[in-house]
């Protein structure tokens, strides 16, 4: 399968500004980090790695797509609990231990209607121990901090910063947090995880995660597919062992076991190995989320035939856009309409690159269908870059110590814990330029906002590391019809500077931006800003 990477560099930018890798900062300027020069390559002590499952050894499609129970606000506090259980992810595996939001992975789908507002009592029920290795060199993970700990934040959401789920908000178990949502937002397709700082690449990958959807009177006239023609479609993948338990990838070193990113060969949709769906011979509508710590999923139907995106991070697109693959990344959501009219009786595929994800087992005969694709489906006003009053450089950073292992990611190289620079007044718009100087795509995301994006545009690494000189070394590539619209999220390509507007709305106070890989996120690729009052 490609890497994102091989995926970027010959399929999406096309003008070789990937081919070689692009230098990365080295460690010895770093100071240290748990006692020991970060330069100093530690040697491994730990090499046992448990038997892993091959899923290409289970017999596909045997499992029916399981649809996570559907939680809707009808005035009163919702109750969700975290708390450990038990899932079988294929038929032929045992249950799987799990950490979740109300007993399942995903967890329960929030439905909450745009002005109305909501009230969630999210409770800690946790065990006291983690089964996941934390590393107690990452920043809020250290040993003296509890092994446990969550806080939940609904990503995409403009909320007030007490209910937003900032990392160091966390709470033990035995603890709970009443969060509001004043939902005073468009309707879309967010999701909820976990936050707590230091662990919740460990707490997401262990299942803690789930949709959170908007729902508003604009796009419900418009006659989409719905009830049970919606369906979610949330993407994860895992390692697992032989006995079907969760793996999570360590360095080898006992004392330092982060690693860098985590990919696993088990691809789960809605929590199942290979599962299928019985569909009608007409158009369904699937809200695609990728909660992935890494993988970036590039899917297509196995025959080549297209499907419409009607929608992206924060909702409708202006009109529809057919598309033969969706590129997704770790955080995005992309809403799609597959129209099985003509397919009755049929079986297809979804893959990732060649490799399946689910089937689809299309109904024989005819179905009635009422429901509607329009030409337009929102008003999306383009932002004028005229409207912000600032800009910003804000560079995405890779250190490697001194055999050119990943050791740190950091944004504006800034860690977390350093004072806020990045203050943008309440109602005002800038233009962040994300100066990617690092040899990965890192999806980055803003909390609290959501924003357009401009452009990309590839430009000299070593003028920039060398003087902090911006030289371009190509044309500006807008963002595809499928990025064109409302979104919170956004794929920073290596050796280019994206450029996206944001107009700072909502509330003041201190919110997060980061990297949505996880890995990087823990390893202090996440800053705060702070949105000031006029």
């Amino acid at each position: 399968m490609s890497t994102r990477r091989d995926f970027l560099k010959w399929t999406v930018l096309g003008l070789g500004a990937c081919s070689t890798r692009l230098g990365a900062h080295d460690m010895r300027g770093m100071g240290k980090l748990g006692g020991g020069p970060l330069c100093k390559h530690l040697v491994a002590d730990q090499a046992s790695v448990p038997r892993l499952l091959d899923p290409g050894q289970l017999k596909p499609f045997v499992d029916r797509l399981p649809l996570p129970p559907v939680l809707r606000a009808d005035g009163t506090t919702l109750r969700v609990d975290m708390r450990e259980a038990e899932q079988r992810l294929h038929h032929d595996l045992p249950p799987t231990r799990l950490w979740t939001y109300g007993g399942c992975m995903p967890g329960p789908s929030i439905e909450a209607q745009s002005g109305k507002v909501l009230r969630i009592d999210w409770r800690n029920l946790l065990p006291s121990k983690h089964f996941l290795p934390i590393d107690h060199r990452i920043h809020g993970a250290e040993k003296d901090q509890p092994e446990v700990r969550a806080v939940v934040h609904v990503h995409g959401a403009c909320v007030p910063t007490a209910s937003d789920g900032y990392p160091d908000d966390w709470y033990v178990p035995g603890q709970s947090r009443l969060h509001t949502y004043p939902n005073r937002q468009d309707a879309a397709a967010l999701w909820y995880h976990d936050h707590a700082m230091g662990i919740n690449r460990l707490n997401i990958y262990a299942g803690m995660f789930g949709h959170f959807i908007v729902r508003d009177e604009h796009e419900q006239a418009l006659g989409l597919p719905q009830g049970e023609q919606e369906i979610p479609l949330t993407l994860s993948d895992r390692l697992l062992t032989t006995a079907a338990q969760l793996y999570y990838p360590v360095s080898g070193n006992s004392e330092a076991p982060w690693v860098s990113e985590v990919f696993g060969n088990a691809m789960l949709v809605n929590g199942a190995l290979l599962p299928y769906l019985e569909v009608q011979p007409r158009r369904y509508r699937f809200r695609v989320l990728n909660a992935s710590n890494a993988r970036f999923f590039n899917l297509k139907m196995r025959d080549g035939r297209p499907f419409v995106q009607i929608g992206s991070d924060q909702g409708l697109l202006a009109a529809p856009v057919s598309l033969r693959n969706l590129f997704i990344a770790p955080g995005e959501r992309a809403d799609i309409v597959i129209d099985f009219a003509a397919l009755a009786g049929q079986q297809l595929e979804l893959v990732n690159d060649a490799l399946p994800i689910m089937q689809f087992r299309v109904g024989s005969g005819r179905a009635k269908d009422a429901s509607m694709l329009p030409a337009v489906l929102r008003d999306v006003p383009r932002m004028s870059e005229s409207a912000a009053t600032k800009q910003r450089m804000l560079t995405l950073d890779s250190y490697q110590d001194c055999v050119a292992e990943p050791m740190l990611m950091l944004l504006g190289g800034k860690r977390w814990h350093e004072p806020v620079t990045e203050k943008p007044v309440l109602g005002s718009t800038e233009i962040w330029n994300l100066v990617n100087l690092t040899d990965d795509t890192h999806p980055i995301h803003l909390h609290l906002v959501k924003f357009q994006i401009l452009d990309r545009r590839p430009f000299d690494t070593g003028a920039w590391m060398d003087a902090q000189a911006v030289r371009y070394t190509g044309a500006a590539q807008a963002p595809s019809a499928g990025e064109a619209g409302w979104k919170d999220v956004v794929q920073a390509w290596p050796g280019m500077i994206t450029r996206i507007i944001v107009r700072f709305d909502g509330y003041a106070g201190r919110y997060a931006w980061h990297c949505h890989l996880l890995e990087h996120e823990a390893n202090e690729m996440m800053r705060p800003f702070e949105v000031v009052a006029a």
